[in-house]
């Protein structure tokens, strides 16, 4: 990756579109390749967590946790084990639908 992002920075791009994405297993150090998201609109109901487990608490920085598309369920990677990070889709907001833009 050309930038090392931080926590809230992956955290606010996953909540803005869909991201490819790729990072290094801490089990068995194999790459793993997902499209994630955390859009809700993207997300199955019967998926939606009761709570927002990115809550930004200083023990959660190390982890995000993110809707998986393929697998239409949760997963979650270590910042620092973070390949590749990039933005395939944003989703259009509210405001976008509304005013066509």
């Amino acid at each position: 990756m050309e930038k090392d992002l931080n926590y809230q920075e992956i955290v606010d791009t996953l909540r803005q579109g869909v991201v490819d994405l790729s990072f290094t297993k801490v089990k068995d150090g194999a790459i793993r390749e997902m499209k994630a998201t955390l859009v809700s609109d993207l997300i199955p109901a019967d998926k939606m967590p009761k709570t927002d487990a990115n809550a930004n608490t200083e023990k959660n920085q190390l982890a995000v946790r993110v809707f998986d598309l393929d697998l239409a369920d949760w997963r979650s990677f270590r910042v620092d084990s973070l390949l590749s990070f990039n933005m395939e889709s944003p989703y259009p907001s509210t405001h976008d639908l509304i005013t066509g833009a």
